[in-house]
């Protein structure tokens, strides 16, 4: 049974707009990811080494190849987040 005509445009228009919505968000997450691809199946080591490589240069794909840690490094830890309790 041939298809007919008055189905292929509405059949186009979905089609198109799903690639680019699929193409829009693959370059979005790629530049938001400093043009590296994007990391599946993280675990809690890569998580940690993420978040430190965060705080050493502001991007959670940079690394630094200086040995000794910038001194801002040792004051912006998460847990500084939480306020003392006075009790």
């Amino acid at each position: 049974m041939p298809v007919p005509i008055e189905a292929v445009i509405p059949f186009a228009v979905i089609a198109t707009f799903f690639t680019l919505t699929g193409s829009g968000l693959s370059a979005v997450k790629y530049y938001t990811n400093d043009k590296k691809p994007a990391r599946y199946g993280l675990d809690y080591w890569e998580s940690q080494m993420m978040e430190r490589d965060r705080r050493l240069t502001g991007s959670i794909r940079g690394q630094s190849v200086n040995p000794v840690a910038p001194p801002e490094f040792s004051i912006n830890s998460v847990w500084n987040l939480e306020k003392p309790r006075n009790h």
